[in-house]
């Protein structure tokens, strides 16, 4: 167990780590860009440093150097990224195993491999999971357009690197297909620096539902439940609902002993959610696939 913890973050996520710490009787540290400096979590910590350049707040909470750092200045043995900032970047895992430092949440690996969807999927298929059908990665439109041929319409174009609803559109016809492609790569390549998307198959109906579990460093790994969070605009969630309405006790069995089963192939430890969709008609109603993991505490864990 660690003495001081580093919350490498702000807000309603610094303020609950830091009331979690002082419950299990361990030191807080904040950090702080200049413009952040009236910012309640920045009192609510046992020290605050400031963290980057005046005019640039975002940049600061990015900085994995200035993490680092901070950490070894105060003494801190542990930093805790929260969500959004550095919580998904496999660097900040990195530099503190390579510092000493233990971080809360995933190794580095598991974070690379998370936040690659194709890869996630070939790891859930490794796994025995359902997935839907795809094609490989591409930063090429005609490969794109010749691979989707063995999927059939409608389909869901994704990059690799998303989130958020960012890089990703549905087609439904063949001829629709390269200007969804040129705008999802341009879209994907302005947000994440990178270009390379994938072709899915896509769900007629789908319901979304994910499953927090929550794993430590010993192998031991548990679900939480499920939250179904189908009410979305532009593939943002908008409504969140614990437990799922309406769902067979088989599916929600289903459902979590597959999040569970996918984050022990990854000798996962710490938070993450395990992202599904449920076909609610036609020949495969009723049947689940999975889609991606997000490998950290998300904003809306308060649900479950």
């Amino acid at each position: 167990m660690f003495a001081k913890v580093l919350v490498a973050n702000r807000g309603e996520i610094a303020v609950r780590a830091f009331r979690a710490a002082y419950e299990l009787g361990v030191q807080t540290v904040a950090v702080f860009p200049w413009e952040d400096r009236n910012a309640v979590h920045r009192i609510k910590a046992d020290e605050a440093y400031l963290i980057g350049e005046k005019g640039h707040p975002v940049r600061a909470y990015l900085d994995v150097a200035e993490m680092i750092r901070v950490a070894q200045q105060c003494g801190a043995d542990a930093i805790y990224p929260g969500y959004g900032f550095l919580s998904e970047n496999p660097e900040l895992a990195a530099a503190c195993a390579e510092a000493g430092i233990i971080f809360v949440g995933p190794p580095a690996d598991v974070l690379q491999l998370a936040g690659n969807k194709v890869r996630a999927l070939a790891a859930a298929r490794a796994a025995g999971i359902p997935t839907l059908k795809s094609t490989q990665p591409s930063s090429d439109i005609e490969t794109l357009v010749a691979s989707a041929e063995g999927i059939g319409f409608p389909v869901f174009v994704k990059a690799v690197a998303g989130g958020g609803g960012r890089g990703m559109r549905r087609v439904d016809a063949p001829a629709a297909l390269r200007e969804a492609l040129s705008q999802a790569m341009r879209e994907a390549e302005g947000a994440f620096g990178d270009p390379t998307v994938f072709i899915e198959q896509a769900v007629g109906r789908p319901r979304h539902i994910e499953v927090q579990i929550l794993a430590d460093t010993q192998g031991n790994t548990i679900h939480l439940f499920e939250r179904d969070c189908s009410i979305q605009r532009r593939h943002q969630k908008v409504v969140e609902i614990a437990p799922a309405q309406h769902i067979a006790p088989s599916l929600r069995e289903a459902l979590c002993r597959d999040a569970v089963k996918f984050a022990e192939s990854l000798n996962y430890s710490c938070a993450g959610t395990v992202e599904f969709l449920v076909e609610t008609e036609g020949e495969r109603a009723g049947e689940h696939v999975f889609i991606e993991m997000n490998p950290r505490i998300q904003v809306e864990h308060t649900v479950t």
